[in-house]
């Protein structure tokens, strides 16, 4: 996969208001306890799509029954150059490994590029840094597309229904490379930082 560089953390107006669906999204608690739980911070504190826009993360919604013949899924894929795919299934039966892979989902790192799933089936969180670096917790369901922008701390954890399918797209060959915090040297996260001050 082609490294993102500034371009990519361009947020293109309407980019999250696909159907005008809404995606769930709130500050965490503090608790250390079961990732898998919701852990809402009480009192609750929603966090809207504008918030979550300003951390460039990008949101449609998307019918997933017709994902292998859907032209909204196809426009944004030439919009953005997601020209690879594949589709993974994470669930006890299906990911070999899995309680070792859950853990490293969970551990907070960036990627060089940008990360985008596509939820087809089940649900899972997302999790991202605000400006402040106060963790947002991203509900992700059937027919969200989710898109993280690269250089942004993140991490991810099934819900308590234990199972999520998923598509991965990328720009180019994807590398798979997640680096771990600290990686504050990197210039990917640099640009992000730059990227966080310019839309605040």
């Amino acid at each position: 996969m082609a490294a993102s560089g500034p371009a990519l953390l361009v947020v293109p107006p309407g980019a999250d208001c696909a159907r005008h669906a809404m995606v769930q999204a709130w500050y965490r608690d503090e608790a250390d306890d079961d990732p898998r739980r919701p852990h809402r911070a009480q009192p609750s504190r929603p966090v809207s799509l504008e918030q979550l826009r300003r951390l460039g993360v990008l949101h449609w919604k998307l019918d997933p029954d017709k994902y292998e013949n859907d032209p909204e899924l196809e426009k944004i894929r030439k919009e953005r150059n997601y020209n690879w795919m594949d589709i993974i299934t994470v669930s006890r039966e299906e990911l070999p490994d899995y309680e070792e892979k859950l853990k490293s989902f969970y551990e907070e790192h960036l990627h060089l590029d940008e990360e985008v799933r596509y939820v087809l089936e089940g649900s899972g969180y997302f999790e991202v840094r605000d400006d402040k670096d106060r963790w947002i917790r991203i509900l992700v369901e059937k027919g969200d597309l989710i898109t993280l922008p690269a250089g942004s701390y993140h991490r991810f954890t099934l819900d308590e229904q234990n199972y999520i399918k998923a598509m991965r797209l990328f720009t180019g060959q994807p590398t798979w490379e997640a680096h771990f915090r600290p990686a504050e040297n990197l210039e990917i996260r640099k640009q992000y930082l730059e990227f966080l001050v310019q839309s605040a």
